[in-house]
């Protein structure tokens, strides 16, 4: 599937097999991912986030054949970010392919950064199957076999750049599974005048809170350690520590959940147990990456508690020749040494080790 700009064409334009719009760069396919004729590519990345579109980037630039697979829409994990969420980076630290990122501030919004990477897609003509899964991913001969929610492919070399925010970390307490609880957050107003609970201590958990608290509902915070985050923006981090002293958010600190139900929760704390009325629960305790679709790709995984991948840093290239690693997943568990502006790189030292073997 091959997006294209449509600013030059103030008309309807059909090319078979797609049919493209003057709508600002949306695109409407007349054929479904299933009818897709073409199931062999010299490349296959996984993952369409902004690494992965890096990838199919720099892959167009060396003339290399290729398809992004992504489980989800475009930039799947920013989409599911807060809705009101600030980048801690630059505009400019974002930036892929060399494509200018103009926000309103220096630091741009989740709503910003969508708007740039479907811009970046459109622009570059990337080729992307969104919403096909990748289920299965085998050695085939001198290749790979690719299986998918939608159909199977071959192709000679992998790239596998899916991020680390599909698996969120789970609390492993009963309850957890009541329609209450949610390891994700999308925005404020659905939590007005409600008792909320959240767990966590880094930038997802604080944001939440405060903006949850100034929607009128009643927060309460369970924090496992001794303070709230040092990793939490520096502009945000003094905000909820005021909102703390003065008693508008009740937090928990050296504390763990021990039991959700239905109308309350039970909180182990330093001076016993705790149990407090509630109606939500936001677990934001963090994500981790899909590593064991690595290790059933046949990657080694280190033994330690990180699991780092075996990958060459100067190539990228995995123990399993042909297949590379790009973006945050080279971390394993340290999802917090890898952002967006020191892996785009990665793209391009791949990219070098492909050209050279084609």
């Amino acid at each position: 599937m091959v997006i294209v700009p449509l600013k030059a064409y103030p008309f309807i334009l059909y090319v078979s097999p797609l049919l493209y719009i003057n709508n600002g760069g949306i695109f409407l396919s007349l054929l479904k991912n299933s009818l897709q004729t073409k199931q062999h590519y010299p490349l296959i990345i996984i993952g369409a986030g902004p690494i992965g579109l890096t990838c199919g980037i720099e892959a167009k630039k060396a003339g290399i054949d290729f398809l992004i697979l992504e489980k989800g829409c475009l930039t799947n994990s920013i989409y599911n970010y807060p809705a009101n969420m600030t980048f801690f980076s630059t505009s400019e630290k974002l930036e892929i392919g060399g494509i200018p990122f103009v926000s309103n501030n220096p630091k741009p919004t989740r709503s910003e950064a969508l708007e740039y990477y479907r811009r970046a897609a459109a622009n570059q003509q990337l080729n992307i199957n969104l919403f096909e899964e990748v289920t299965g991913l085998q050695k085939h001969g001198a290749g790979f076999t690719i299986t998918t929610n939608k159909q199977t492919y071959t192709a000679a070399h992998i790239i596998i750049s899916t991020g680390f925010y599909d698996i969120p970390y789970l609390l492993n307490v009963p309850g957890e599974d009541l329609p209450k609880v949610t390891h994700y957050y999308k925005e404020p107003h659905y939590y007005a005048f409600q008792k909320v609970l959240i767990v966590g201590a880094q930038n997802s958990a604080i944001d939440a809170a405060l903006e949850t608290w100034r929607k009128g509902a009643e927060v309460t915070m369970v924090i496992r350690g001794s303070e709230v985050g040092q990793r939490v923006k520096y502009w945000v981090r003094p905000d909820i520590l005021n909102r703390i002293k003065e008693g508008s958010i009740k937090v928990y600190y050296n504390s763990s959940i021990k039991e959700i139900r239905e109308t309350a929760v039970d909180i182990e704390t330093e001076n016993g147990l705790v149990t407090i009325l509630n109606d939500w629960v936001l677990a934001l305790t963090g994500y981790q990456p899909n590593l064991s679709f690595l290790e059933k790709a046949g990657i080694q995984l280190s033994e330690d508690e990180i699991k780092n991948p075996s990958y060459n840093e100067e190539t990228h290239e995995t123990n399993v020749p042909n297949i590379f690693l790009a973006g945050v997943i080279c971390g394993g568990m340290n999802t917090h040494r890898l952002f967006i502006e020191n892996s785009r790189e990665h793209a391009v030292k791949i990219m070098d080790v492909i050209k050279a073997r084609n």
